[in-house]
């Protein structure tokens, strides 16, 4: 089974995914051993805020990664505000100011689909509440890649679009509310291998 050999988590989310991904990383623990490397839609111009809001929640370290920054274990990266963060052959980060895709930046299909190219089925794509279909394409490619294709429940979303535009495209593996996902990201240490 593909999700026992997972060892990247890779989270999208916009419009109403600020609450799921807050509950989230405050109910992970400090020795986590996964990589966690959130894409979320936030305000272009607004530079600091949101990464203090969860560093206050979280006990793991919460990092905006620069470009060419190497993807440590224990940690969540977060895509900086108004910048494409993609996945590097070599397990690192780059950033880019390539025009806007799905009218984000960051995008999070380039996310997920950089993150399916290097990870393949060693990672775990999550699409969260949004209101566009931006992450879909991304999340078909985790899928294709051989990843474990995780989105919230979207009976529950703020925001459904997001995650029943992934669903029209690409086998998804698991529709969890944001309790059940955070379950499944506690069980994955013990299969850790």
């Amino acid at each position: 089974m593909s999700e026992l050999r997972n060892k990247y988590i890779v989270i999208g989310g916009s419009a109403g995914s600020f609450r799921g991904v807050t509950k989230l990383v405050a109910q992970l623990p400090a020795d986590y051993p996964y990589p966690i490397i959130m894409c979320l839609h936030r305000l272009k111009h607004v530079r600091s805020g949101f990464v203090e809001a969860l560093a206050l929640k979280s006990k793991m370290p919460i990092v905006e990664p620069f470009d060419k920054m190497s993807i440590q274990k224990g940690k969540i990266y977060l895509a900086p505000a108004n910048y494409h963060l993609l996945i590097e052959l070599g397990n690192y980060f780059s950033l880019s100011t390539y025009d806007n895709v799905n009218h984000s930046r960051p995008s999070i299909d380039l996310t997920f689909e950089t993150a399916a190219r290097v990870f393949r089925n060693k990672m775990v794509g999550i699409m969260l509440s949004g209101a566009n279909k931006d992450g879909a394409i991304g999340m078909r490619q985790t899928h294709l890649n051989g990843g474990y294709t995780i989105i919230q429940n979207p009976i529950e979303c703020q925001a459904p679009t997001m995650p029943e535009a992934a669903q029209k495209i690409t086998k998804i593996d698991q529709v969890l509310s944001i309790d059940q996902i955070i379950d499944y990201l506690l069980k994955l240490p013990k299969y850790e291998i």
